[in-house]
């Protein structure tokens, strides 16, 4: 029997849906629950053939958990390892290089001094920054928010760059970003499950957040299908089994504003009740096809296209081959000529 389970914290109405769909289903040898942990031993398997994460990015005790899980055979969704490494800024760098429209952003060093850093920790460091080629490259209006974390936390508009340094002296040691405004005309929030099952919301930032759902916004078929494509292409590179992009459109041109949520909002009392249904049947779907192709002891998780690279010419086989070659290097002619003879 293989048992899919979801670890989770706060959030109440996605949780038990997505464990009552999955046993609604019933497929044959497979059943989801609560993640329950007791104890954490090195190497020791979880018991679970799959875990859904929805809190490991608050409780590094999670995070560190299910590390240990992936390594004995577990498919969590989403890969911790690369959870941990990933950022909203390497996202938008990753974003540019496969061709989906970005805003212009630049990375700030944090405002106040690192836990058990001095100044002499940033010798490398020009100050003060070169400011007016980043506020010429991003322009204002602006927006600052942190290049990790999210959840509207600590982001910030801005009107000019005296609004820009009186605002980034309060951020303390937040690593922030400075962002191009995209003033949108549409703006979307797609759920991506699987790397392969895309769904848009219209959605509104502008609205106060339990009416961010309640938009009207109406693309044309063309977009929604560039939508789509630009979605499925950032999740498989960055390999992210459940996600959320969000798109702000100007003109016709769709822009991936934010797409590193791999806990987004899944509450039916913000998101309604249709979009509800579509995350929790396909999301339990998507868990049981891996919970099917899950392999006892070997690696069971998502790695995107962007780690998945290796130099074409190079094969395991050619590798080895030279390996041995340079263990058993090649016997001149003459020696080969003394052997013959």
């Amino acid at each position: 029997m293989k048992k899919i389970g979801i670890l989770f914290g706060q959030e109440n109405t996605f949780p038990q849906a997505f464990v009552d769909r999955i046993n609604r289903i019933n497929p044959p040898g497979i059943f989801a629950e609560f993640v329950s942990i007791d104890k954490v031993l090195q190497g020791a398997d979880s018991g679970y053939a799959v875990i859904v994460d929805r809190i490991s990015q608050d409780v590094p005790f999670y995070r560190a958990y299910l590390k240990n899980a992936a390594i004995t055979g577990t498919a969590v969704i989403n890969n911790p390892f690369w959870w941990s490494a990933d950022d909203k800024f390497f996202n938008n760098a990753l974003a540019q290089k496969i061709g989906v429209p970005v805003p212009r952003t630049v990375l700030l060093p944090s405002f106040g001094l690192p836990d058990n850093t001095a100044d002499t920790s940033f010798r490398n460091l020009v100050y003060p920054f070169d400011w007016n080629t980043i506020f010429e490259y991003v322009g204002f209006p602006a927006y600052m928010k942190p290049y990790a974390g999210g959840g509207w936390k600590h982001v910030y508009y801005l009107e000019d760059k005296e609004d820009f340094f009186q605002k980034h002296s309060e951020t303390g040691q937040l690593v922030m970003m400075l962002q191009e405004e995209i003033d949108f005309s549409q703006y979307y929030r797609c759920y991506c499950i699987g790397g392969k099952d895309v769904h848009i919301m219209p959605y509104n930032p502008k609205n106060a957040p339990h009416q961010r759902y309640q938009s009207d916004f109406n693309g044309s078929q063309a977009l929604m299908k560039k939508i789509t494509d630009h979605v499925l292409a950032l999740n498989q590179y960055l390999g992210y089994d459940f996600n959320t992009v969000e798109i702000a459109v100007r003109g016709e041109v769709p822009y991936a504003i934010d797409f590193c949520n791999p806990a987004p909002d899944a509450d039916i009392n913000s998101i309604g009740e249709e979009h509800f249904e579509w995350v929790v049947e396909t999301s339990a779907r998507y868990a049981i096809e891996r919970a099917i192709k899950q392999k006892p002891g070997k690696d069971n998780l998502t790695w995107g296209k962007f780690v998945q690279r290796t130099p074409k010419a190079v094969k395991k086989t050619d590798t080895a081959k030279s390996v041995a070659a340079k263990k058993s290097p090649k016997k001149s002619p003459a020696k080969k000529q003394q052997k013959e003879k």
